[in-house]
């Protein structure tokens, strides 16, 4: 454990913000794999809706810089072209 207050606090800070992107990342992972599922089932009413949900979280991860904005673009364009097929 580091000695200086300053290290202390970076250490602290650094804990809780991995803490945050990591369970924002994981809310990413559920969102998408919900609409992986929704197609796997061929219902593409629900695989539609979980689209729209998947597509607002990528994007807030995003904008918290979470996710590159050029990978959750590519993650988005990727699930709307599965989502289009499966109509």
């Amino acid at each position: 454990m580091a000695n200086i207050k300053s290290a202390k606090k970076r250490i602290l800070t650094s804990q809780k913000r991995a803490a945050r992107n990591k369970a924002i990342k994981s809310g990413v992972k559920t969102a998408v794999k919900k609409v992986r599922a929704a197609i796997e089932a061929n219902d593409a009413a629900a695989a539609a809706a979980a689209f729209e949900n998947a597509k607002s979280v990528i994007d807030k991860a995003a904008s918290k810089g979470i996710l590159h904005k050029n990978t959750a673009a590519r993650k988005v364009s990727r699930l709307a072209a599965a989502v289009k097929k499966a109509e």
